[in-house]
């Protein structure tokens, strides 16, 4: 499947549905850290969350680009932080996913099944 069909290219809906909360190590403001700290806000002592994603409704990253179910995408996907990176779409690896089936139900979404990830018939 090409780049252009994935599933994720076009849904977005976890970026929109739940908290993005790692240790502040992550950022780049510790040697090692890639996630951009500017990007982020405390959550308690040794967490931080993305913005948007965490205190008040909607719930949506900062870095997320796009409409949900149209053509979403995270706008730092190379420097995303450990959650983000953990979320697995479902079927992508040929198992379920109740995560992004949930995020998916929540944006009035279908959830994705194993032909979602056929690359001629790709569909959100």
């Amino acid at each position: 499947m090409s780049d252009a069909n994935h599933p994720c290219l076009r849904c977005g809906a976890c970026c929109a549905s739940f908290r993005v909360a790692f240790h502040w190590s992550e950022t780049d403001a510790h040697p090692g850290g890639i996630t951009p700290a500017a990007l982020t806000e405390p959550l308690d002592p040794h967490r931080v969350v993305m913005r948007g994603t965490y205190g008040g409704a909607p719930l949506r990253c900062g870095q997320l680009r796009g409409a949900v179910a149209v053509d979403a995408h995270c706008g730092i996907y190379p420097l995303r932080p450990s959650p983000c990176r953990e979320v697995r779409p479902a079927w992508e690896d040929g198992a379920p996913s109740a995560q992004c089936d949930k995020a998916r139900a929540l944006h009035g979404m279908a959830p994705l099944t194993p032909e979602s990830w056929r690359s001629d018939s790709a569909q959100n």
